[in-house]
C-alpha cells in the first residue's frame, strides 16, 4: 500500500512538473507576442507622426496659394479671403424629416395593477 502511495505521489510530482514546464513555455510565448505587439504599436505611432508632419508640410497656406496660382487656368481656384466666410448663425440648416405615422398604436397602463396581482 505504501508503494502505491509513493508511486502516486511521484506521478503527481512528475505530472505537476510537466504542467509547470508547459505553462512556463506558453507564458514566455505570450510575453514575446505582447512585446511584438508593443513594437508594432510603437512603429505605427512613429509612422503616424511622420504622416501628420508631412500632411502639415504639404498643407502650408503659402504652398497651397502658390499651387492655386500655378494651376489657375486649369482649375479656376481663387484665393480665400476673410470676407468669403460667414457666421454660424447665418447658416440655414435643413428641417429634420417629419415622421409619417399612419397606424398609431395606443399604449396604456390601464389594468396593469390587476395583471400584476393575478400572477
Amino acid at each position: 500500500m505504501r508503494t502505491l502511495l509513493f508511486l502516486l505521489a511521484a506521478m503527481a510530482v512528475i505530472g505537476s512538473g510537466f504542467w509547470a514546464y508547459h505553462e512556463n513555455y506558453k507564458t514566455q510565448a505570450e510575453l514575446d507576442h505582447a512585446d511584438d505587439l508593443r513594437r508594432d504599436i510603437t512603429q505605427a505611432r512613429e509612422r503616424l507622426a511622420i504622416l501628420r508632419a508631412e500632411w502639415a508640410y504639404l498643407n502650408r497656406p503659402d504652398r497651397l496659394r502658390d499651387l492655386a496660382d500655378l494651376n489657375f487656368e486649369r482649375l479656376g481656384l481663387l484665393p480665400l479671403r476673410p470676407d468669403q466666410f460667414g457666421m454660424v448663425d447665418q447658416v440655414i440648416f435643413p428641417e429634420p424629416p417629419k415622421l409619417d405615422i399612419t397606424m398609431p398604436i395606443e399604449v396604456t397602463s390601464a389594468g396593469a395593477d390587476q395583471a400584476g396581482a393575478d400572477r
